[in-house]
């Protein structure tokens, strides 16, 4: 796949670097170029990032940052099985836990809430920093609601990170996951007071609670385009300003924005392990026990 002449490979995190330098130097640029690309289009083009990543994955399969970096390619895809595949590798080369909380929303993700709320409860869990804790308390509650088991999904979240008033990365998040929540049990006047809370620590948009509290409050954005044709032509002035009228709300959405409904794959994710897995495996001390959901 093309990669533009501005991109080096000196751009990754030197960490990632160091990986990569047991790797031929030639090798070693080509894997890093590919791996920024993966960074670089993950969140605006995810099929692109993902073609990146098989790129890399095919020249330097036995690297674990490289099939971390699969691993996040192929989550952005919905491909879950794939994903908790390149993971399970990932954490085998490394014994890093930190992948554990995205392991367990893969199980999610293949219609599996039961397995990742066992591995919610797992030693691995205390070893998390607390961003990690977080995250896998994000997922725990998201298994709760897969499971219609509502109320239990708000208890998960309530946490002295949600009841904390200082911002950190991930407070924005966690309160609109408790905010969704609460909407979703039918109690919308807390709901309301936490989609604000949202708002006020959401400083780089990682949310939608401002739309979504401006529905509570009746707020309709109506783009003035969207007007009749014989008013545009009248008036021959086509600038599309934003108006904004009152009416009534609309039924508020019932699923937060992390929690995306996904057709689960029929494919388990230890059957998704490739040779290079099996080959990963020799690698590593020969640990050949997949990890647990």
């Amino acid at each position: 796949m093309p990669i533009p002449d501005d991109v080096t490979g000196e751009e990754i995190d030197k960490d990632v670097r160091q990986e990569l330098q047991s790797l031929p130097k030639g090798l070693a640029e080509d894997v890093s170029r590919n791996l920024v690309m993966v960074a670089r289009l993950i969140d605006e083009d995810p099929e692109g990032a993902y073609g990146y990543s098989r790129v890399a994955l095919r020249l330097a399969s036995r690297v674990a940052a490289v099939r971390e970096a699969a691993g996040f390619a192929a989550y952005a895809n919905q491909k879950y099985s794939e994903a908790l595949a390149e993971f399970r590798a990932a954490r085998r080369m490394t014994g890093n836990v930190d992948l554990w909380p995205v392991m367990a929303d893969c199980e999610r993700g293949l219609g599996r809430p039961e397995r990742a709320l066992e591995m919610a409860g797992a030693p691995e869990v205390q070893k998390l920093d607390k961003a990690g804790q977080v995250e896998m308390r994000l997922v725990a509650a998201g298994a709760r609601r897969d499971m219609d088991q509502l109320d239990a999904a708000i208890v998960t979240l309530q946490s002295p990170e949600l009841a904390s008033n200082s911002v950190q990365p991930w407070t924005a998040r966690l309160r609109y996951a408790y905010a969704d929540a609460l909407l979703a049990a039918g109690r919308e006047g807390e709901a309301r007071e936490w989609f604000a809370k949202a708002v006020e620590s959401d400083k780089d948009g990682s949310t939608d609670a401002s739309d979504r509290l401006a529905e509570l409050d009746g707020v309709e954005f109506v783009d003035a385009l969207v007007e009749d044709d014989s008013d545009s032509d009248s008036d021959g002035d086509g600038d599309g300003d934003i108006e904004v009228v009152n009416s009534e709300a609309p039924e508020p959405k019932s699923v937060m924005e992390a929690e995306a409904e996904t057709e689960p794959e029929s494919e388990s994710a230890e059957d998704s392990v490739d040779d290079d897995d099996v080959d990963d495996m020799d690698d590593v001390d020969g640990d050949k026990d997949d990890l647990k959901g």
